[in-house]
């Protein structure tokens, strides 16, 4: 028999045993599809949230907020350190009218809450843009301390802090996905195994007489190593539509929000959704050749 003939062969039988199993068969698939479903959504995640936050790092600022009553002409000695610093790229004076201003134009909702104060509720500050890549240890940390040190400051905010826990937060969220999807995928390889190992024992003694015809070992087991590369591809095709539809399903309030912004900025590339796929048929397969390794058929 030929190799095309041998992958029809293979090809009938396994959809067969598909069929007649198909109850099975739907819980195999749907295994590995919520643990590859859940890898997707981690893996989206991920790669959103570290642009996200390279975008973030990239336009981080040092903040340095003046004392109440205190104007950015007041204290020129501030922008004098800031602009001699030689990470510095960019200082801006922020007065307390620009800042009322700026608070009402990102929060209209709220903008009563400033209204009625009989001073001024935001201080003015200084903006200070720098280049990541001038950055220099331990100075940059003795420069904030002269910073906050300085008469008429009232505090220093760098970005980098919340920047920095963002990332730590990713990271612990994507090592919990990862580890609740690894699980779940050994789950679904068990799961196949058991089917293909329950299938090939009802075929057992169509099994005896094809050995007895000189049936290679190879010949006989080909179905149902197909069997669990279907199971597996399906449900990887299956995770990755879910995935696509919550994706396109996302109203456009909820894609502005925070978690929305991270998620839904852009779908997994081309090169991941083929890995999903992919890894979801390695999965099958790996399912049926254990279930088939030690089992006598």
């Amino acid at each position: 028999m030929s190799f095309f003939r041998a992958i029809l062969y293979f090809l009938r039988e396994a959809s067969v045993n598909l069929l007649r199993s198909w109850k099975i068969s739907v819980l195999a698939v749907a295994t590995i599809a919520v643990s590859l479903f859940l890898g997707g959504f981690v893996l989206l995640l991920s790669l959103n949230g570290s642009r996200l936050i390279d975008r973030w790092k990239s336009e981080a600022k040092i903040v340095v907020y003046l004392a109440p009553g205190r104007e950015p002409e007041d204290l020129p000695e501030i922008r004098d350190l800031a602009v001699r610093a030689p990470w510095t790229e960019e200082v801006e004076a922020v007065t307390t009218e620009e800042a009322a201003r700026r608070f009402r134009r990102s929060f209209p909702s709220v903008e009563d809450l400033i209204e009625d104060w009989e001073q001024e509720p935001l201080p003015a500050s200084f903006e200070i843009a720098f280049d990541l890549q001038r950055i220099r240890e331990p100075e940059y940390g003795e420069w904030l301390q002269s910073l906050e040190g300085r008469p008429g400051v009232v505090a220093v905010d760098d970005d980098r802090d919340w920047v920095r826990q963002l990332e730590t937060a990713l990271r612990i969220v994507t090592g919990i996905g990862l580890l609740v999807g690894t699980i779940l995928i050994g789950a679904a390889v068990f799961t196949i195994a058991s089917v293909i190992r329950l299938t090939a024992h009802l075929y057992r003694e169509e099994i005896a007489v094809m050995r007895l015809v000189g049936a290679t070992e190879f010949f006989i087991r080909g179905p149902f190593y197909l069997e669990g590369l279907i199971q597996g591809t399906l449900g990887g095709l299956t995770a990755l539509a879910a995935l696509y539809l919550a994706y396109g399903g996302l109203s456009p309030e909820g894609a502005r929000s925070f978690l929305g912004g991270i998620l839904w900025s852009r779908f997994l590339p081309p090169i991941h959704q083929i890995g999903l796929v992919g890894l979801g048929a390695f999965a099958g397969l790996f399912g049926a050749l254990i279930s088939l390794r030690k089992e006598e058929i």
